[in-house]
């Protein structure tokens, strides 16, 4: 696979676009007094559904099939299904890592900002979610950039349903950060500049990739980007969506996001 610069740069402001995202959810936090938890539920679901549809029926398929060709049909299934769980591995290892309270997997009902006092424990809180969530959307960057190589529709659908779930992470970081300055411009920028880590991971992961990218390689990225996909859908998405209080609304976004993502695919196969 040797994709031209007008792809390239196509899959680079999709994931541009689902990064700075952030700063939605950073807008959101300062105009709105009260989340809508029934329309972010919905979201949350649908997000996570169009995710994990396109992993298992696009992605992880398209890695399988290009491995196998490469590799034999044996070996190309060992391959496919040891990178999809590699991939599930090492954004499992990521999140573990970083302490539940700054970690953006670790969702907090967001309207009790109120209650809180501004103080440096708040700036600290808005600066390691920044940290944590920017650490977060490294793989996320790659995943949407490695689909929208693949796919640009399959790309758009992904940006749309990574910018979605980075909606409430901009609200994470921005409401502790102006609870403890004041200031909505320092809470903007921290909530901006977290987004900014995914299209800067996609961009390094492409230019470490590209010098040495074959098929075979790209099929067990395929794989690999389709496990972070979803372990991201399941550890998060599900968790926010039912943290907010709303069952199953999740469960209905959830279809809803795979059956429109089914429907989209056979529309404009």
């Amino acid at each position: 696979m040797n994709p031209d610069f007008n792809t390239v740069l196509f899959a680079f402001l999709l994931t541009l676009f689902a990064g700075l995202s952030t700063g939605v959810g950073s807008t959101i936090a300062f105009f709105a007094k009260k989340t809508n938890t029934r329309f972010l539920t919905l979201s949350l679901g649908f997000s996570a559904g169009v995710m994990i549809y396109v992993a298992f029926v696009e992605i992880f398929v398209k890695g399988r099939e290009v491995l196998t060709e490469a590799m034999g049909m044996r070996q190309g299934w060992w391959a496919a299904v040891i990178a999809f769980f590699a991939g599930i591995a090492l954004i499992g290892i990521i999140d573990k890592l970083i302490p539940s309270q700054e970690n953006p997997h670790e969702f907090k009902k967001i309207e009790g900002g109120e209650e809180e006092q501004r103080s440096g424990r708040l700036l600290r809180m808005g600066a390691m979610t920044a940290i944590a969530i920017g650490i977060h959307n490294f793989p996320e960057g790659l995943a949407t950039f490695t689909a929208a190589l693949s796919d640009p529709q399959i790309g758009i659908a992904i940006a749309v349903a990574v910018a979605i779930h980075n909606i409430p992470e901009g609200i994470a970081v921005s409401v502790p950060v102006y609870y403890a300055t004041g200031s909505k411009r320092k809470a903007f920028r921290l909530s901006f500049l977290s987004g900014i880590a995914e299209p800067v991971g996609a961009l390094a992961g492409y230019l470490l990739l590209l010098p040495i990218m074959t098929d075979t390689l790209m099929g067990v990225l395929f794989s690999f980007v389709a496990g972070i996909m979803v372990f991201i859908s399941l550890d998060e998405l599900l968790p926010a969506a039912e943290k907010y209080g709303e069952h199953h609304l999740s469960i209905y976004g959830l279809v809803s996001g795979m059956a429109v993502m089914a429907l989209s695919l056979l529309l404009f196969k």
